[in-house]
């Protein structure tokens, strides 16, 4: 390939990648802006609007530079994947697990249950301790995935399938597969932090 067909391609990567970032950062507006109106705190929503560009453009980067190996729908600011059966629970194998890996920063796929649907959810553990762990958004947990206070959650051990699906955003409602739901802001920088390479293990250089 000459010189001038490599500056093309790279080019037309550069242009390709600046319009996804573009459509991700607008797509991120629009998402957020609706749920930030209903916030009625105003010191609260102050500080919201203040950090919002700073969120929506750091998710945007890491999708657009990041090594996710799914496939991206950068109008609709989410990823797809085949939709699988509902993962199964194992409280034995996670409290195998968890007791050996669960660190700071990993993030995990918790399970929630509500009004008879079944959904993935990205979470990211913040705390360990001897016999449990606490995640940023849903508290604590016993190392066999079990919520300490809410019955309707369920930590999941992760593997690529079901980090996928919790990317994708797929649901159930009685087992059976149901539309996806759109992941937040905050699930989509989640998404970005999972090392691909091994889903059990800590992504370094965040």
């Amino acid at each position: 390939m000459s010189v001038q067909s490599v500056q093309q391609a790279q080019l037309w990567n550069d242009e390709k990648e600046r319009l996804i970032f573009a459509e991700l950062v607008n797509v991120f507006y629009a998402r957020e802006i609706p749920a930030l109106a209903a916030v009625h705190n105003e010191k609260k929503l102050r500080k919201s609007l203040a950090s919002l560009p700073f969120y929506v453009e750091r998710a945007a980067r890491h999708i657009v530079q990041g090594d996710i190996p799914l496939e991206l729908d950068s109008q609709n600011g989410g990823w797809l994947a085949t939709q699988k059966k509902l993962p199964s629970q194992d409280l034995e194998q996670n409290a195998s697990f968890y007791k050996k890996h669960a660190k700071t920063g990993l993030v995990i796929p918790v399970l929630k249950e509500h009004t008879g649907y079944q959904s993935l959810i990205l979470d990211c553990i913040d705390q360990v301790d001897k016999n449990s762990f606490h995640s940023n958004l849903s508290g604590w947990f016993f190392f066999s995935g079990a919520s300490q206070s809410n019955p309707n959650l369920q930590v999941l051990k992760p593997s690529k399938q079901v980090m996928t699906a919790a990317c994708c955003g797929h649901q159930w409602q009685f087992n059976k597969a149901v539309p996806p739901r759109r992941l937040s802001l905050r699930e989509m920088l989640l998404a970005s932090m999972i090392n691909w390479k091994n889903v059990r293990s800590i992504k370094r250089n965040v």
